[in-house]
């Protein structure tokens, strides 16, 4: 599912919202989770999971083309945990075959 997707099925199941305020509410909700992320702040949305803020030390990695050694720098990488409902709900959806396949 696209941000685009997710505006037309806002839009769809709620008929107040046009497709501008379906928009608009998706952009602020994505705009106030990047920004806490942004400040280091965990979110945590019951039901659905919480993103947090993993910390990576400084390491030195290798060019596979060359196998020369290559200084990667310290970062902050977002790191996504599903809660227990979206957990249970996954894995009880049946398994589509087409989905398997790879590209």
């Amino acid at each position: 599912m696209t941000r685009s997707d997710l505006i037309e099925e806002l839009a769809a199941r709620f008929h107040q919202l046009t497709q501008r305020d379906a928009e608009q509410a998706v952009k602020t909700i994505l705009d106030a989770i990047e920004d806490s992320l942004v400040r280091g702040q965990r979110i945590e949305i019951r039901g659905f999971g919480s993103f947090t803020i993993t910390h990576r030390q400084p390491r030195l990695g290798r060019n596979p083309r060359s196998g020369e050694s290559v200084h990667i720098p310290a970062k902050r990488v977002t790191h996504f945990k599903p809660g227990k409902a979206l957990r249970e709900a996954v894995d009880a959806a049946p398994i589509d075959p087409t989905s398997l396949q790879k590209d």
